[in-house]
């Protein structure tokens, strides 16, 4: 397996590998809001199934773990309460602002806004780290980035389109990544990175539950065996990218990683118009996903220490 993790072909193909699961994520979730009935305006809804979602992803990561290295598993009381607070915020806040803002915008502006995260990373890590200033080609990089993402708010009518509950929440999300990622990298200090992953998940998801699931409304969600597949493959998908993610971490510089980040929107939008009905690639989005392509690749090609690599890119 070692050597699986460190030749040059395999590491590249893996790590498109998760590029692409993660992509997937975004025409999946938004034919499951459409396939299990759920109200676009349901919040409630949205929260109880990231919940369940994120809660067996959780659970699927560290029976991994529990498999894989099981010593890595066993945590502190402290280590317990640090990631209960990853949970909340990498979890459950971010992905109460995710899934609701998915909901009220298209799969292919869900997946270029998502990557707003890797950019307010940057900007979080130049004001709390001294070694990670921003310089002339960090600043180039953020704004190719954030370029795309006001490019992909305009629509053919050459009119900006902006709603708080739709791409407001999908770059609140954003903001939430970058504060998530700091707080990793600073409180979940000698604790293995898939363990973080797994219990923040699995911690998060069950508090999604305990919130949502009391106040769901009867028929809110309402599974069929197309909705029931696509549920168990966005979990799925989170627990394999996140194993094949860290396991390449543990081989490989984690800056030469990063720069497959731009593979996200990049396969999120172009798989949202495949699978989605109504959803086609336009100009708009096209010079978008080019734009924030550009700004990931070169945010991320400059130093070796990365803050936001703690984290894959917006565990999807």
């Amino acid at each position: 397996m070692k050597g699986i993790f460190q030749n040059k072909w395999s590491v590249i193909g893996i790590a498109v590998l998760c590029s692409i699961l993660w992509g997937s994520a975004f025409p999946v979730l938004k034919l499951s809001y459409e396939e299990l009935q759920m109200a676009p305006d349901d919040l409630v809804a949205k929260i109880v199934f990231a919940g369940m979602r994120f809660l067996l992803a959780g659970v699927l990561v560290l029976v991994f773990l529990l498999a894989s290295n099981r010593k890595q598993l066993l945590i502190t009381k402290r280590q317990f309460l640090v990631l209960t607070l990853l949970g909340i915020v990498q979890t459950s806040l971010q992905y109460f602002f995710f899934y609701n803002g998915l909901a009220n915008v298209s799969g292919m502006q869900g997946a270029i806004l998502s990557s707003a995260g890797a950019f307010f990373t940057v900007i979080l890590a130049h004001f709390y780290y001294r070694n990670d200033r921003m310089n002339w080609r960090k600043t180039i990089g953020l704004i190719t980035g954030f370029l795309g993402i006001i490019v992909v708010n305009w629509g053919e009518e050459l009119s900006f389109s902006f709603h708080i509950d739709g791409e407001g929440f999908m770059i609140l999300s954003g903001v939430t990544v970058a504060v998530a990622t700091i707080m990793a990298k600073e409180l979940a200090t000698g604790i293995h990175p898939i363990a973080i992953t797994g219990w923040q998940l699995l911690l998060g998801g069950a508090i999604m539950l305990l919130i949502g699931f009391p106040i769901l409304s009867e028929d809110a969600i309402v599974f069929t065996p197309f909705g029931t597949g696509l549920f168990l493959y966005s979990a799925l998908l989170s627990a394999v990218a996140f194993a094949l993610w860290y396991s390449l971490l543990k081989y490989n510089q984690a800056s030469k990683l990063s720069m497959y980040k731009f593979i996200v929107p990049v396969s999120g939008a172009c798989m949202s118009a495949l699978f989605i009905p109504n959803e086609t690639l336009n100009g708009f989005i096209f010079a978008a996903i080019v734009l924030v392509a550009i700004g990931i690749i070169i945010v991320n090609s400059q130093g070796r220490e990365r803050v936001q690599v703690k984290l894959p890119p917006n565990a999807r």
